[in-house]
């Protein structure tokens, strides 16, 4: 179904799976794929939602962070949003170096912390032509007024060319990922079904998933922010929000804010569920969640 890849990006080498079908006709529309916070792309469900898309005729790919999984980089485990999000273009340059891929068919997907990125990139980048952002990490609180577009701007700059290197006083951990013990083991993500959900899937054989990480803050002139994006995507966008989602950075009040100055054409899908119930496979809820983002992609891009 996949052949394994592997692109440079920021001095490092990700990996990934290609699900291409040989012998095409003509080129295909592709999606590319990251998962969110810490996790891997091997038994962790996006792979499932990989299958879904490639089954209704799509390409996709779908690949490890930096410093996550099978990808290189250092130093390991080390979350940087801005360099996550520069791995989404670099991995738009290498699809676009495929003949089995037609350049102006790219879409974009995302989960939690990565489709706060798939947000970012989405407004930067114009080869991208349809965005999938699944419960996304818009932030805690609303982002600041930006009515000239200045803030935006900051933000598109730095992404392109800015220095968002961090050094060792800019980072949080390292740390559990999750604990069941947050008195005695504190940990970087602190709900009980984060917990749940990561030693589940997590857990299992050969998903090279690790319970530590470290958070990268750089400096920059202008935080990172997908809520401000937001108002500044141009190609159709899905956005999927838990309504009671229980993680303090997917904020579904703060998602449907950045819904809402998403501009047209544009479509939401509030479910229930909490933040991880969509991950879990097989379930009711990932079938519903699954189809509506695999018909969005076929009206927007096949």
């Amino acid at each position: 179904m996949f052949q394994l890849v592997e692109f440079p990006s920021e001095g490092a080498t990700l990996r990934g799976r290609l699900y291409v079908r040989p012998n095409l006709s003509r080129p295909s529309p592709v999606v590319i794929m990251a998962h969110g916070f810490s996790a891997t792309i091997n038994g962790m469900v996006a792979d499932r939602y990989a299958e879904t898309f490639y089954a209704a005729g799509f390409a996709v790919l779908l690949y490890d962070h930096r410093n996550f999984g099978i990808s290189d980089g250092e130093p390991r485990q080390q979350i940087n949003t801005w360099i996550q999000a520069r791995g989404y273009r670099d991995a738009i340059s290498f699809v676009h170096g495929l003949s089995e891929i037609d350049p102006l068919r790219v879409a974009i997907w995302g989960d939690s912390i990565s489709a706060g990125q798939a947000i970012v990139v989405t407004a930067i980048d114009s080869r991208v032509k349809a965005v999938v952002a699944q419960v996304p990490g818009c932030g805690s609180e609303p982002p600041p007024p930006d009515a000239d577009g200045a803030m935006f701007a900051a933000i598109r700059e730095t992404l392109l060319n800015g220095n968002v290197s961090a050094s060792p006083e800019m980072t949080t951990g390292p740390l559990p990922v999750v604990s069941f013990d947050q008195r005695g083991t504190p940990s970087l993500l602190t709900p009980i079904s984060a917990y749940r959900w990561f030693i589940e899937y997590g857990g299992r054989h050969g998903t090279h998933w690790l319970n530590w990480a470290t958070r990268a803050q750089p400096k920059t002139p202008v935080p990172y922010s997908p809520g401000i994006c937001a108002r500044h995507l141009k190609v159709p966008a899905l956005f999927v929000i838990a309504s009671e989602d229980e993680m303090p950075a997917a904020n579904p009040k703060v998602s449907r804010l950045a819904y809402q100055v998403t501009p047209e054409p544009k479509e939401l899908l509030e479910i229930n569920g909490g933040h991880f119930g969509l991950l879990h496979y097989p379930s009711e809820l990932f079938d519903q969640v699954s189809a509506a983002q695999r018909d969005f992609l076929i009206r927007h891009l096949a």
